[in-house]
């Protein structure tokens, strides 16, 4: 009986204070500019990955396979040809577009930019390359990071993006923190919502902005397997559901992408 009454009356787990949790159906409604309702954005990875060493270890042959030439050649098949095929079905469609973008691809893969510009794509900081993830970087090394991938973004493209989302979406503690220093206005590391909302930094806020990590050919097609048609069907229930559920509240509905999956000719 004493050892109950000295419990707490709520368990206390381990949290975070970046956000107050938020139920959608308390919130204020408002509209997007000319009152529409449903955001719509199309979202590519342009990633480029170290041979045979370090992070990412994506492969749609074997689950959790490690860093081989096959699946290193796989992921270059996007930069090679895979991108080209996605750019001309967007223009086909004349669907804009945002590219999450590894910055090391000026470097190695400059070749992909002038058809991107040419559109007036957003280009969103992605990390240097996907063979890294922040996550167990000390604050000082991922601070010259984002520095690195700002800076790389801002002198080939003329300004420096507003946009970041983490190589694996992988965050440290201080990431938000960081990136608001940097000068970033938005983040989509943080797939809890189906509206903008802002996060809470040590210098002042940033916007998380929705990124969906379930209408997204990686985790979709490539680890759960699914197929081509398949996720054809999941990109169309979402935005129809979204479309219909934003008659009562304002939404976002993100369709995410990478060219070594979605570029492969039969999958188009």
């Amino acid at each position: 009986r004493s050892e109950m009454a000295d419990m707490d009356p709520m368990m206390k787990l381990p949290a975070h204070d970046r956000y107050s949790y938020s139920y959608i159906d308390d919130r204020p409604d408002y509209s997007w500019p000319d009152g529409k309702r449903l955001a719509f954005f199309v979202d590519t990875n342009l990633e480029y990955f170290a041979f045979k060493t370090g992070d990412g270890a994506l492969d749609n042959a074997v689950v959790n396979a490690k860093q081989t030439h096959r699946n290193y050649a796989w992921r270059d098949y996007g930069l090679r040809v895979g991108l080209s095929y996605l750019l001309d079905m967007f223009d086909e469609l004349g669907i804009p577009a945002a590219h999450n973008t590894n910055s090391l691809l000026y470097d190695y893969r400059a070749a992909i930019f002038p058809r991107i510009r040419k559109r007036g794509d957003e280009i969103v900081g992605h990390g240097r390359t996907n063979s890294e993830h922040q996550d167990h970087m000390w604050e000082i090394d991922e601070a010259r990071m984002i520095k690195d991938v700002t800076d790389a973004i801002a002198r080939h493209e003329g300004k420096p993006p507003a946009g970041w989302m983490g190589p694996g979406l992988a965050e440290s503690n201080v990431t938000p923190d960081l990136l608001h220093e940097a000068g970033y206005k938005y983040v989509m590391d943080w797939p809890c919502d189906d509206q903008p909302f802002w996060m809470k930094t040590r210098t002042g806020r940033i916007l998380s902005v929705p990124y969906s990590i379930e209408i997204n050919d990686g985790p979709v097609i490539a680890r759960r397997q699914h197929s081509a048609r398949e996720f054809a069907d999941m990109i169309v229930d979402h935005f129809e559901e979204t479309l219909k559920q934003s008659v009562k509240r304002p939404l976002v509905c993100s369709v995410v992408i990478h060219p070594f999956i979605m570029g492969q000719p039969f999958r188009l």
